[in-house]
């Protein structure tokens, strides 16, 4: 790693260019002026708006059978002999002035031979004003009322823009005024009266103006002009001290890169203007210093290449749109370069001897750099090379090398002569355009949106209309804040004050009442106060959502101007993806016919192949027949141990059928057993019920007691009655959510055949959050007293969800009810429906009135839900 040399700063390198960026070809124009005899031969001719055929004229032979060669160039477009200038510029210059006032940069070339009408088209004549003064006339209409005071933006010698505040500013006016010797030539004053010779160049009725400008910005314009003149650079706006004895020739100045690697002219003039008729008296005063001489050619021909740079600056207004932000960072510097090249001739035609020789030699290399830089340029991105292109040959090309590396539009107006005198030259400059026009630049790339909220100037200038307005209607209450009738209307409707006229030093009436009245105003101003900055602070949160709906405006904008530009690089996409299948279209047909001698060939071999496989197909029936006998021993086997494996599975089946029914049998002794249990209890719990329910007590269970194991027999059936069904009630608590069983410890074990069984859940005695949090449903289990003395169980379900505090809660939605009734009641007695009164026994009551019973011990639920219960067994 190489370290840089003591005492110079490192260089950066320049940013890469990324391969997925949107190119543009060079636009290139063409304009063909009128003849200048009516008898003079004409060797163009315009074939379409886009399209013009050259004539070899009388005596030049094309080829050697003597015929006229005629050639066809192709332009984005072709202006001819009727196009007035402000159809030209409307085509050509519109969009750079455009791409100008939004931040991008713009380069535009008059070129052609000597006497086609460069200067005519960049410069114009008076009531004809041509591509200059007519962008700087847009430039200024659009931006006029935008602009910024004198010396507020300045320029710094390394091709940059600083921003200075009012104070600097109205010093440094201040300093140019009283200094009329300053080195620096003074910015001229829009108060004279501007020279008639370019005054009447545009007429009010042609003039146009750009839309979508930034309202809320400060624009500033700076103008500078220079000519490369044998190859050195000069500045044509340098006010050299005039010395009668020895005049000193004017310095050359030297080409320079900035911290962004755009080349800039060292110690350039910039002069800043204010207005059209100010740009262009600077564009004429270094006209009238400009190298021309007359030629065989053209009487006042231009010897070297002019350039006009106009270059716009612009920064942000603050918040409150009053004043530009104190940023450099903010500052964004775009310029627009037109560029009037010299006419490429030959010197046998224009008869030049010394020096008018070296300046045409000067020319032709120049503009000889130029096209081959355009080469190979172009060739690196057809053909995919990697060559250096020779921009450092020249100074035009090193001057404008960033344009070509993809820093701005670049465009091109190919002014011709019809004449025939001019038709070999005419040749070569259409073949150098039809050449430039092959190479393309990359787009240039949109200024990130500015963070402030938008029309900030414009709510400032209507603040500052209002106030005028009221001064005006208000002239004396110039120092008031508000209106005079509303401030008047707030006197009024304070208490007024008492007479305070003290007389005796004892009086203790007068004071306390002014004391109170003075509270009682005080008590209303702040009233009036609180009420005024409520209002402020809503209007200023109006204020603020009204900018934030601009900002979503502005923002949904830039969106869908991205996404356009995605739909365009799509399109381009598409093309490329077009012609690259047909061009692989056209490599397919003639694969196609190198495939079709190959199938000829192809086919023989068929023919041999086709022998050998009915040969290799005998012997494969050979092995097949074999196959079949293999197969048929095979199925033997599998069917001799299939019919073993089904005598095995009967066997085991029989097996399994007689051990479920021996379960079977088994549920069914304990069920009968139960079920003589249940009978056994009831006469034991009807004395029970019989006594007064003062407090309840807890039953004893069997389970509590230790037993003796009993054998296994049959269980008696009842002498009367039908059997209890074995039909299990299930209830919808036992579902696959997860419950918390909330039981509290007051609660008494019953012991009913019917209890709830809510299987996984979990079991507390007091609800908490930590349970709640791990479960989807909440029941509690309730007990109380009945009217009829017996003990009432109710199961409260819910709902738990989660609130927004993070906690838990319970939404309650179905009640479950249980309760115990006593079978002695008479009462409560249900009957079969085809049995007397008297007809049964008492186990048969018992029975019948413990299965009617089941009924009445079903759930109730307040939201109309059926939740079952499954039978616990005892």
């Amino acid at each position: 790693m190489q370290r840089p040399a003591k005492g110079k700063t490192p260089r950066r390198p320049p940013l890469k260019k990324t391969s997925h960026t949107q190119k543009d070809p060079v636009g290139v124009y063409c304009r063909i002026r009128p003849l200048g005899a009516t008898d003079e031969e004409c060797c163009i001719e315009m074939i379409s708006s886009t399209t013009i055929q050259l004539h070899a004229p009388d005596g030049i032979k094309a080829n050697r059978n003597g015929e006229y060669k005629e050639t066809q160039y192709s332009f984005k477009k072709v202006f001819g002999i009727q196009t007035s200038q402000i159809e030209l510029f409307e085509d050509v210059a519109k969009a750079l002035v455009d791409d100008l006032i939004h931040c991008k940069n713009g380069l535009l070339f008059t070129y052609g031979v000597t006497g086609s009408g460069k200067t005519f088209t960049m410069t114009g004549s008076p009531g004809e004003g041509g591509l200059l003064p007519r962008s700087l006339d847009m430039l200024f209409n659009s931006i006029g009322p935008l602009q910024a005071k004198r010396f507020v933006f300045r320029t710094d010698d390394k091709n940059g823009m600083e921003i200075q505040g009012q104070v600097d500013a109205l010093l440094e006016r201040q300093k140019r005024e009283s200094n009329q010797q300053s080195t620096v030539p003074k910015t001229p004053s829009s108060k004279q009266k501007p020279d008639p010779e370019f005054a009447d160049m545009i007429s009010p009725e042609e003039a146009c103006k750009c839309e979508g400008v930034d309202e809320d910005s400060c624009y500033s314009v700076f103008v500078s002009y220079i000519e490369i003149y044998n190859n050195y650079i000069y500045d044509l706006l340098e006010d050299m001290p005039i010395d009668p004895i020895r005049p000193k020739p004017p310095q050359s100045k030297i080409l320079r890169e900035d911290q962004n690697h755009n080349m800039y002219v060292s110690g350039c003039t910039e002069v800043e203007v204010k207005s059209t008729v100010e740009a262009f008296e600077v564009f004429w005063r270094g006209q009238k210093k400009r190298r021309i001489a007359d030629t065989q050619l053209n009487r006042e021909s231009s010897r070297s290449h002019s350039v006009f740079i106009v270059k716009l600056a612009q920064a942000p207004l603050d918040a409150d749109g009053d004043h530009i932000l104190q940023d450099k960072n903010q500052v964004t510097v775009s310029q627009l370069c037109l560029v009037d090249l010299a006419g490429s001739e030959r010197t046998s035609r224009t008869k030049a001897e010394g020096s008018r020789l070296r300046e045409a030699g000067n020319i032709n290399q120049s503009l000889m750099t130029l096209r081959t830089c355009i080469e190979v340029l172009r060739e690196n991105q057809m053909c995919g090379t990697n060559r250096m292109v020779p921009y450092r040959d020249s100074k035009v090309t090193h001057l404008f090398k960033n344009y070509f590396d993809g820093e701005g539009k670049v465009r091109m107006v190919v002014c011709v002569n019809p004449k025939a005198d001019d038709y070999e030259e005419t040749m070569l400059v259409m073949r150098f355009a039809e050449l430039t026009q092959e190479v393309e630049v990359a787009r240039p790339v949109d200024r990130p949106i500015c963070s402030l909220a938008a029309g900030r100037r414009h709510r400032n200038q209507a603040f500052r209309d209002e106030l005028s307005r009221r001064q005006e209607e208000h002239p004396g209450g110039s120092n008031n804040t508000g209106d005079g009738s509303v401030l008047n209307q707030l006197l009024d409707s304070l208490p007024a004050l008492p007479a305070c006229e003290l007389v005796d030093p004892t009086d203790e009436q007068i004071l306390p009442r002014l004391i109170e009245v003075l509270e009682r105003r005080h008590r209303i101003r702040q009233m009036i106060t609180e009420q005024y900055t409520r209002t402020a602070n809503t209007l200023k949160s109006m204020l603020q959502e009204f900018d934030g709906h601009l900002m979503a405006k502005e923002n949904f904008i830039h969106e869908q101007r991205g996404k356009l530009g995605e739909k365009d690089k799509i399109m381009f996409n598409q093309k490329n993806e077009m012609d690259r299948l047909e061009k692989k279209s056209k490599m397919l047909e003639y694969k196609i016919d190198i495939l079709q001698k190959t199938t000829n060939i192809y086919e023989g071999d068929k023919r041999s192949l086709q022998q050998e496989l009915e040969s290799r197909e005998q012997r494969l029936q050979r092995e097949l027949s074999e196959r079949k006998r293999m197969e048929a021993r095979m199925q033997g086997m599998v069917s001799d141990t299939k019919h073993q494996w089904e005598k095995e599975c009967e066997r085991r089946v029989n097996a399994k059928q007689l051990e479920m029914q021996n379960k079977l049998w088994v549920k069914d002794e304990k069920l009968k057993q139960l079920k003589a249990i249940v009978s056994e209890s009831n006469n034991s719990t009807t004395s029970e019920q019989q006594r007064p329910p003062d407090k309840p007590q807890r039953n004893s269970r069997e389970k509590d007691q230790p037993r003796a194991p009993e054998k296994r027999s049959r269980s008696p059936l009842p002498t009367t009655g039908t059997p209890i069904r074995p039909h299990h009630r299930r209830s919808h608590s036992a579902g696959g959510q997860r419950w918390v069983d909330h039981k509290p410890l007051s609660n008494l074990d019953l012991d009913t055949v019917m209890q709830p069984i809510i299987p996984n859940a979990i079991k507390v005695s007091a609800a908490s959050e930590k349970a709640l949090s791990k479960s989807h449903k909440y029941v509690l289990t309730h007990q109380e007293l009945a009217s009829d003395g017996e003990i009432q169980t109710k199961l409260i379900k819910g709902d738990v969800f989660r609130t927004r505090g993070g906690g838990q809660a319970v939404q309650f939605t179905d009640i479950e009810t249980l309760r115990q009734e006593c079978p002695t009641v008479s009462s409560r007695k249900r009957r079969s429906s085809g049995d007397g009164p008297g007809q049964h026994d008492g186990n048969k009551m018992d029975w019948n009135d413990r299965e009617n019973r089941a009924p009445v011990a079903s759930t109730s639920s307040a939201l109309g839900l059926q939740n079952g219960y499954q039978k616990r067994r005892k």
